[in-house]
């Protein structure tokens, strides 16, 4: 009889987990372990990537260490590694030509009887080149030969117990010394030629106490003679041991520095500084003073698990639970003249306190007072100068400043009589005044002439009853202000706070979007044709502003007019425009920061710590996506791209101000200015960054001429916890013919990422991360896409749902990008979202029902309906007992519970869906077709025996 066929084997074809060792070899060659497979990243003079090669090495162990064996030439085309993790132990040799990477095997792959703490490579007494050492995780020590997979020797130490670390030192087995972090919080040395016979347990030479917890990693500079541990208690702690041959009696404790937050997972010594990486997701540079010289924290999730420092060209490598590697430069202190700076604006030598700044440039700045007077300040020279004064400006300062081609510098001032000077800062005698209100000028805005003309800039003014004002200001070549023109007079709704707070206008299109102090964003044309704009704007108009035009203030009772005029006979019987586009109250109460276009896009920010992404479609604008760049940043002022590609959040996190980088997900500054209730300052040069403030009554500048550090981030992170679903969107074949596979992950850190998987070259990249959960995300599911012929691009409707009762629902719309990486891009639409407590607030007669409980959980859910129906069912297995079915309405963004089941009497575990065909009405004798229906089953955990009656799963036709 034939022999069975055996099953093929599965191979992993692409595979991302945490990055558990690092290790520069050669220079220029960075070697990770993220799982069992060795990944090495060629990198160029600055750190960047070059290339990338992998391979799969220690089957199902987890890869802990790398260790490569010294080569009598720096520059050696071929390198040994040791590889190892778990009980697993394997030889490579790494030979690099050219720009070609190869990883050969000089041995099989070596299991041990015990968990392999650390490696050292040894000479054999005839010059064998294949020993090494090898430190067990029951405090022993082998003598292993990797070509004939023999222990040749294994010795014991007297202490018994599991170690948490290990360390060994010496280029012989007579030299090794071991220093083991022990179960009971000791280090412990010793070493392997004390031992009088095969039998006899090694007695330690030195035991070190002082940790409160285990020790996770030890590092010994020889040098130096010093020996630093990292423990559970949070704490590094650098020992004075001279020679580990014979080590210092008593060993003395140098240094205890704590600054990490968690755990501290291991510690790197150098000949200036120390450097610690932890379970905080943090890497910490130290001074042999115990002072915090760089902090990295870009790594998301909860640990930043391998680092490696290449000493020579200052580059630090760190890799985590994210599945990221990322490269850093260590910046060392920074040259005098950085940080925080008073500038000393003293009454007796200058008129009034200072109200107001301005950054003109890297180098200088403009102060106004309440006394009306304007001072300038050079950094360099750290002089102050009267620019100039004018008592009726007094008692309310109201500054911008912009600069134009040439240098030029122009200035604008308002008053509480409803008056703008413009002048200037070469010539301040050289003015333009007018008196645009019979009131308060509340607003000043500076933005580009739409035409492009350097010579020109556009002042936006706001006044009494909402009145915006667009100036038009030219200059003369020599700077002196040619002519201030009123060019159009536009009208913000009705609100407390009436008055606009930025303006930007949109490129190629004719219009211009304000953000206004009530939080509401506003789209007006261009052009001063009047129309019907407010008729377009209640229609698309949000909360109150679509309710009572008259109350609002967009259209005069009883006047007559036609929508989108005020009367003609208002304050200098000016045509008002309204807007043709409103969302009211979108960034809250608190206002509107910053209005923002960028390739094509509008981004405002506000202070309820969100950032929007919308666009206008239709003269109508449209919110896509709203993003939070990080926890506690919760006043967002202003946004900068940068010519890379990186985008930074300029903010107010308590009393600190702060630069986040949304790329490297880190503070690059953090200045404590006391808050965001003041009047501040920032500007970002090439060569510096400038944040000046007003605190009780002086001015401060924070100037950094360093930049922030230069990084690279070498492999993109996924998620910093783990994952809890994957879906598969579709397959789409790129312009250059290549497959690319569309995958959504969901994760407990509360994001949902979108990934391309490419067949060819087996990399993974992250096109768009959605984090607008506020709870862990246990599930997913896409309706099928299609194609869409006018766009060329593939759309799919994505449902996430998870803790706290809440579902999210996007529409991904995927296109083929020749500039990207992985040859596409993602634009992710926020379409709908749904949770229980805010059903529950729209609820009638909610008093006769059961309250539903606004901490469920949904543990699945799944698409009822396809893509062609005009609507989706989504049914979503509950933690209360109830399966729930909701109805997605995609053009009115609505998400309606319309059903809900508690046949089962515990948590639901799943639901899933199937198509079949139901049998028509077959009751008139006549012939009826077949029509399509669907199936809805559910799952629930086992009950024990004497848990009370099991209640069968739901089913649903």
């Amino acid at each position: 009889m034939a022999a069975p066929r055996a099953a093929p084997a599965m191979a992993s074809r692409l595979l991302r987990a945490p990055v558990t060792a690092l290790r520069f070899v050669g220079g220029a060659r960075l070697v990770a372990g993220e799982g069992p497979n060795v990944v090495v990243y060629s990198l160029d003079a600055d750190g960047g990537e070059a290339g990338s090669h992998w391979q799969s090495v220690l089957r199902n162990h987890r890869i802990h260490g790398i260790k490569e064996r010294r080569s009598p030439a720096p520059e050696a085309e071929q390198r040994t590694l040791a590889v190892f993790g778990g009980k697993g132990l394997i030889v490579l040799e790494l030979c690099v030509r050219g720009e070609e990477v190869s990883l050969t095997e000089l041995c099989q792959l070596c299991e041990l009887h015990d968990w392999i703490w650390d490696l050292q490579w040894l000479a054999g007494s005839t010059g064998i080149l294949t020993y090494v050492g090898l430190a067990l995780g029951h405090n022993s020590v082998a003598l292993y030969d990797y070509a004939s997979h023999r222990t040749l020797r294994e010795v014991h130490c007297e202490e018994k117990c599991i170690l948490y670390s290990a360390y060994l030192v010496g280029d012989s087995w007579d030299e090794l010394v071991v220093v083991a972090g022990t179960v009971f919080n000791q280090l412990v040395v010793w070493r392997v030629a004390d031992g009088s016979d095969e039998e006899a347990r090694i007695k330690p030479q030195r035991r070190v106490s002082g940790h409160d917890g285990v020790i996770f990693s030890i590092c010994y500079l020889r040098s130096k003679g010093i020996l630093a541990s990292a423990s559970d208690d949070r704490s590094i702690r650098v020992w004075d041991v001279g020679d580990l041959q014979a080590p210092r009696d008593p060993v003395l404790c140098l240094l205890v520095c704590y600054g990490h937050q968690s755990r501290v997972w291991s510690v790197r010594l150098l000949s200036d500084y120390l450097i610690s990486i932890g379970e905080d997701s943090a890497c910490i540079v130290w001074n042999y003073n115990g002072e915090v010289v760089q902090s990295f924290r870009g790594h998301k999730g909860r640990s930043v698990r391998a680092v490696a420092v290449h000493e020579a060209r200052g580059w630090v490598a760190t890799a985590g639970a994210d599945t990221g590697v990322r490269l850093w430069h260590i910046r060392g202190p920074e040259p005098n003249g950085n940080g925080l700076v008073q500038l000393n604006f003293s009454p007796p030598h200058r008129n009034g306190s200072p109200k107001a700044v301005k950054l003109v440039d890297a180098s200088r700045l403009l102060v106004m007072t309440d006394a009306g007077a304007i001072y300038s300040y050079d950094l360099a020279s750290k002089r102050w100068a009267l620019v100039m004064e004018d008592a009726n400006y007094q008692s309310y300062s109201l500054l911008e400043v912009v600069q134009l081609a040439k240098g030029i510098v122009l200035c604008a001032m308002g008053n509480l009589t409803g008056h703008v000077k413009v002048f200037p800062l070469c010539c301040p005698t050289e003015s333009e005044e007018k008196r645009l209100y019979g009131g308060k000028v509340h607003s000043l805005s500076w933005a580009a002439c739409p035409g492009g003309d350097p010579s020109r800039r556009v002042l936006f003014a706001s006044g009494p009853g909402g009145v915006l004002l667009w100036l038009e200001v030219s200059c003369c070549s020599s700077g002196r202000v040619a002519s201030v023109v009123e060019k159009c007079c536009y009208l913000l709704p009705v609100c407390r706070h009436r008055w606009h707070t930025s303006i930007a206008f949109l490129p190629q299109e004719g219009l211009l979007v304000c953000g206004d102090r009530r939080g509401s964003l506003l789209l007006f044309p261009c052009s001063t044709a009047l129309g019907s704009g407010t008729e377009q704007m209640l229609k698309a108009g949000q909360g109150d502003a679509a309710d009572d035009p008259v109350s609002h203030g967009l259209v005069c009772k009883d006047s007559g007019d036609k929508p989108g005029l005020i009367s003609s006979q208002g304050e200098g019987n000016r045509p008002v425009q309204g807007p043709i586009s409103l969302l009211f109250g979108l960034h809250g109460k608190l206002g509107v920061t910053s209005v923002t276009c960028h390739d094509g896009f509008v981004y405002s920010t506000g202070r309820d710590g969100c950032y929007r992404q919308l666009r206008v479609q239709d003269q109508q604008l449209q919110v896509l996506r709203k993003q939070k760049p990080c926890k506690g940043l919760e006043w967002i002022e202003q946004l900068h791209f940068t010519p890379d590609g990186n985008l930074l959040v300029l903010g107010f996190h308590a009393s600190h101000f702060v630069l986040w980088s949304t790329r490297a997900h880190e503070k690059l500054h953090c200045v404590p200015c006391g808050g965001g209730h003041r009047s501040w300052s920032y500007g970002r040069w090439l060569a510096s960054e400038v944040f000046a403030y007003i605190k009780s009554g002086d001015v401060l500048v924070y100037q950094s001429r360093c930049g922030p550090s230069r990084q690279h981030v070498l492999r993109e992170p996924l998620h910093g916890r783990e994952l809890t679903c994957v879906r598969h969107v579709g397959t789409i074949r790129t312009r250059g013919c290549q497959l690319v596979d569309i995958l959504v992950t969901s994760s407990e850190d509360m994001t949902a990422n979108v990934i391309a998987v490419s067949e060819s070259s087996h990399s993974l990249a992250p096109l768009a991360a959605i984090g607008d959960h506020i709870s862990s995300v246990r599930a997913l599911a896409v309706a099928s896409g299609s194609w869409q012929e006018e766009t060329a691009d593939w759309s799919a409707v994505l449902f996430s749902a998870g803790g706290r009762a809440e579902i999210e629902c996007y529409r991904l719309l995927l296109s083929c990008d020749h500039h990207a990486r992985s040859g596409m891009a993602c634009q992710v639409i926020h379409v709908a979202s749904h949770q229980l407590d805010e059903h529950w607030d729209r609820m009638r007669n909610k008093h006769r029902v059961i309250k539903m409980d606004p901490e469920t959980r949904y543990m699945s859910i799944a698409v009822v309906a396809g893509t062609d129906a005009p609507c989706l069912f989504l049914a979503a297995a509950c933690s209360d007992g109830s399966v729930r079915i909701f109805l997605m309405l995609e053009p009115a963004q609505k998400l309606l519970l319309v059903a809900d089941s508690f046949h089962h009497q515990r948590c639901v575990l799943k639901v899933e869906t199937f198509t079949h065909r139901v049998a028509g009405d077959r009751s008139s004798g006549g012939p009826v077709p077949d029509c399509p229906g669907s199936q809805l089953w559910c799952e629930q955990p086992p009950r024990s025996a004497d848990s009370g009656r099991t209640v069968p799963g739901g089913q649903w036709q």
